[in-house]
């Protein structure tokens, strides 16, 4: 590098004196920031483009630009490339190499632009990918776990509310409510990425320049839908970080639903789910310990998430307009938010589909409990016998299964008729656990016609995408 290194000659033409060397260190960002590269030459490569457009470039210095800039990128991508501190950050740091590679051509690619608008437009495009690639880990989920419910549609097992057996559901059932989180998330995800899909390269420093710049060339060569339409918004914003956070935090408060079951499921308590053992862990002490780690971690996982967002709205709380030092802080946050999820994704994406039902055990916990209370309720019901009374007769009879260890299917007839005389052998159809959930034959119900009908409708909604 040809700078001296006590001083960035980017800038330092005003200054009397170097910087110190302990707030270089503290001012730089080129220690996280240098992830962006691919995308801040992206961006100066369509600004170059645009340059020779106006008139402000010829088209041998344009060409000269533009290959200076695919010898820096192969240089970063061999490790060659070697970083420097004193020049702060990717974008100078980049500009620099350039320099020293073509020479004083190099100088005039920041013509018409600033930092303010560069980075701001290097964080929308690599954002813009990160998210694109999440979308594809989403589906890739989604997929497994639609193709897991659909093979569980008979398997029966009980559902709950406030962690106690309430009424019979099928696994399929249960599973499909997860990717309904999904996808949702998808939805939320698909919204940030439209919003935030606009250039805000040319509103430079935060007031626009005065060279003729072409704004609509730029987002056209870097893939936005338009440019950013007010200077001082542009290099300032940062919503579309805030609002990714914000849709990573949904997304990992659902996984850590799901990892919070999935741990349950696996402990010898319920016994319902095996995990297979690349997803496990041992103890160091205790040999027959089969840990659930992925869920458990993803569920941690999901306070670091929260943090970033928090992170991001505090950050941005108080700043006047425009640009801001502040601003730096944006990016550690943000890039640990998509590491985070992009990595839970995967792990789940992996995991899932590979998850073993014990179904036997999950029948026989759907058999204690008194699943099927509310159906004998809906029964009497329709019997013609009001609602209060019916819940009366039936909680009566649970009492009765409580004090003799019968479940309501399990008692005979007359046992169930000393409580009303209403109730006669077609009571049986109900109070098994397969008539109660094939009772529930409607969209968005239980029944394993329902389940697989629902599995293949959102089967084809995933794979359309």
């Amino acid at each position: 590098m040809s700078q001296d290194e006590n001083t960035n000659q980017q800038w330092g033409g005003r200054f009397s004196e170097p910087t110190d060397a302990f707030v270089q260190r503290f001012t730089a960002s080129i220690q996280f920031d240098q992830r962006l590269y691919a995308h801040d030459i992206q961006g100066s490569i369509a600004h170059a483009t645009m340059l020779e457009t106006a008139g402000v470039l010829t088209a041998e210095e344009r060409d000269t630009i533009i290959s200076g800039l695919n010898e820096v990128k192969a240089d970063i991508e061999s490790g060659k490339q070697q970083w420097s501190i004193p020049l702060e950050d990717v974008h100078m740091n980049i500009e620099a190499a350039l320099t020293d590679k073509i020479g004083i051509t190099g100088k005039k690619l920041h013509t018409g632009r600033s930092r303010n608008d560069q980075v701001a437009t290097d964080i929308r495009l690599w954002l813009r990918d990160e998210i694109d690639a999440i979308a594809e880990e989403i589906t890739r989920l989604q997929t497994g776990l639609i193709n897991l419910a659909a093979g569980e549609a008979n398997t029966i097992m009980p559902g709950f509310t406030h962690l106690q057996t309430a009424q019979p559901v099928t696994f399929g059932h249960h599973l499909l409510a997860w990717n309904e989180m999904l996808e949702r998330d998808h939805g939320r995800l698909k919204d940030c990425r439209q919003r935030m899909n606009q250039s805000p390269l040319g509103a430079a420093a935060l007031a626009g320049t005065t060279y003729p710049i072409n704004r609509e060339l730029t987002a056209e060569l870097m893939g936005f839908d338009r440019p950013t339409a007010n200077s001082l918004d542009s290099v300032s914003d940062r919503d579309f970080a805030i609002e990714f956070c914000a849709f990573a935090s949904m997304l990992l408060t659902h996984m850590s639903r799901m990892s919070e079951e999935l741990v349950l499921w696996t402990s010898a308590q319920f016994n319902f789910i095996e995990l297979p053992d690349r997803f496990c862990t041992g103890s160091s002490i205790m040999p027959q310990k089969k840990n659930p780690d992925v869920p458990e971690l993803v569920r941690g996982k999901t306070g670091r998430v929260n943090g970033h967002l928090i992170s991001l709205l505090t950050l941005m709380k108080s700043q006047p307009l425009a640009y801001n030092k502040d601003n730096q802080e944006d990016k550690e946050p943000l890039f640990d938010a998509v590491d985070t999820v992009k990595d839970c994704l995967r792990a789940f994406a992996d995991m899932i589909p590979a998850i073993v039902s014990r179904k036997e055990n999950m029948l026989e916990a759907a058999k204690r409990g008194f699943s099927t209370a509310t159906d004998l309720a809906d029964y009497l019901v329709v019997k013609g016998m009001p609602f209060r009374d019916a819940h009366e007769v039936v909680g009566k009879s649970v009492a009765y299964g409580i004090e003799t260890n019968k479940d309501l299917s399990e008692m005979s007839l007359e046992e169930l008729q000393q409580f009303s005389d209403t109730i006669s052998a077609d009571v049986f159809d109900v109070l098994t656990l397969e008539g109660s959930v094939a009772a529930r034959d409607h969209i968005g119900g239980t029944s394993p016609g329902q389940v697989k009908r629902a599995a293949t409708s959102a089967l084809e909604l995933v794979s359309n995408r």
